[in-house]
């Protein structure tokens, strides 16, 4: 196993729903909850939504909800991407995503 392989990783996902309305995010919130916390590997596991009043240049914020998961190796995070749970996530809510951006990083 390389170096790099065993370095933590940083999963961090940004969905941008179709509807866009409370009910909506609120859901995909609890669906995140549900079916992606508490995987083997996860040494943190965040779910948020974009935040008001974040109005600098820099910030992007044509997003709904934010995803971030780090695990504790490359390992973690393809058993992850794998794993029963997170498929059946996928497959339950794809289809109410209008995009999706993912941000995967080797914490150095």
């Amino acid at each position: 196993m390389s170096d790099t392989a065993q370095r933590p990783v940083s999963h961090c996902v940004y969905f941008k729903l179709k509807d866009r309305s409370t009910e909506a995010v609120e859901a995909l919130v609890a669906e995140c909850k549900e079916k992606l916390d508490g995987h083997p590997g996860v040494l943190a596991f965040n779910v948020g939504v974009v935040g008001t009043g974040f109005d600098r240049p820099v910030n992007d914020n044509d997003w709904d909800v934010a995803l971030y998961l780090l695990f504790e190796d490359r390992a973690a995070h393809d058993t992850y991407q794998m794993s029963e749970r997170h498929q059946s996530y996928i497959a339950t809510n794809k289809d109410s995503w209008a995009e999706v951006r993912v941000f995967d990083a080797e914490v150095v």
